[in-house]
Order: C-alpha cells, then sequence, then structure tokens
C-alpha cells in the first residue's frame, strides 16, 4: 500500500463520511436526512413565516376579486333590468292622463270624436306594449279584490254595506311592476269594518 497525500477536500470528505458511517451505522446518511436531522434554522423559520403570510394574502386577494367580479355581475344586471326605472316612473301619468281622455271621450257620443277615440286607445295600447317589452306590467286590481300592501295604496277607508274589511270598493289609479319590483302602487279605495 502508498500512501498518497489528500488533498484538504477529500479530507473533508473522508471526515463527512466517516461522521455519516458512525451517525447512522454502516449506510451512509444523505444530505436529505441530514438535513432533516438537523433542527430548523431561524432564517428557515423566518422564510416558512412569511411564505404563510404571503399565501394567505394571495388568497384573501383572490377572494376579494372574486367578490368584486360576482358584484360588478349584479350590478350590471340590476342596470339592466332596473336602468330605465326613472324613465317609466316619469311616463305613468302620460298613461293616465290617456285613460281619462278615453273616459272622458267615451261619455261624449258624437261620432266627430270616434277617430280621436281610437288614435288615444292605439297609442295606449302601443305604449303598453312598449312597457311590456321592457318588463314592466300593469297591476290593475278589481273591485272587490282583497286588498295587498304589497302592490297597493290604500287612498282611502270607508264602511261600504255589503263588503268585509280591506276590500278594494274603487280604484283609482292602476299600478305598474318593473320585473319583480314595484314601480308604483295601484291607488285604491278600502272598506273598513261596516257600522
Amino acid at each position: 500500500m502508498t500512501d498518497e497525500k489528500k488533498t484538504p477536500a477529500e479530507d473533508v470528505q473522508a471526515a463527512i463520511d466517516e461522521l455519516m458511517t458512525e451517525q447512522v451505522g454502516d449506510e451512509p446518511m444523505s444530505l436529505d436526512d441530514l438535513a432533516n436531522e438537523l433542527p430548523p434554522s431561524e432564517e428557515i423559520l423566518t422564510l416558512t413565516a412569511e411564505r404563510d403570510e404571503f399565501k394567505d394574502r394571495f388568497m384573501r386577494a383572490l377572494a376579494d376579486a372574486e367578490n368584486a367580479r360576482k358584484r360588478s355581475d349584479r350590478d350590471r344586471r340590476e342596470a339592466e333590468q332596473y336602468g330605465g326605472s326613472k324613465l317609466a316612473r316619469d311616463m305613468l301619468p302620460v298613461f293616465d292622463n290617456m285613460k281619462r281622455a278615453v273616459e272622458a271621450a267615451a261619455k261624449v257620443d258624437n261620432e266627430a270624436s270616434k277617430p280621436l277615440i281610437e288614435g288615444i286607445e292605439l297609442t295606449m295600447r302601443s305604449l303598453l306594449g312598449i312597457f311590456e317589452k321592457h318588463g314592466i306590467r300593469l297591476v290593475s286590481p278589481e273591485v272587490g279584490d282583497k286588498f295587498d300592501p304589497e302592490s297597493h295604496e290604500a287612498m282611502f277607508e270607508a264602511p261600504v254595506p255589503g263588503t268585509k274589511a280591506g276590500d278594494i270598493i274603487q280604484v283609482m289609479a292602476e299600478g305598474f311592476m318593473i320585473h319583480d319590483r314595484l314601480l308604483r302602487p295601484a291607488q285604491v279605495g278600502v272598506s273598513s269594518t261596516p257600522k
């Protein structure tokens, strides 16, 4: 056997091999096993905490972005459905006035006014068609129906013989709904308990 001189790197490697062999026995320990055996350093603990904090921030930001997307979708849908509410509400008196004109003209039995009445009725039907196209529908209670505070507005109460309390005794103006929201309640007179 010849004694060869070892380099410092070979000396260090030999010392590591010897240490590893001593710790585990005959089989040398891998570097991963050796890393797992060592207690975590302060730097590793700091980096792990930082990683967990960034992960938490990322998950919160992701949830916030999803909530913002859902909110904007809901706002867009509501704008599409109810965006014309103000204009529709402003058009309701036009409908009321046209209805009054038809009712007043019907009382006058004049051949000359029939084309005018037909023109107003045609315009009213056209207006109702446009309302319907945009999701606006008529709430038209009948005399004798039960008063519904969700869609009717009581303008007065009066005791009327032959009626029950809460029955509609007069309809002053129809109401309107836009999709599932009340645009204007129907204005009605309601029977109180007869005395």
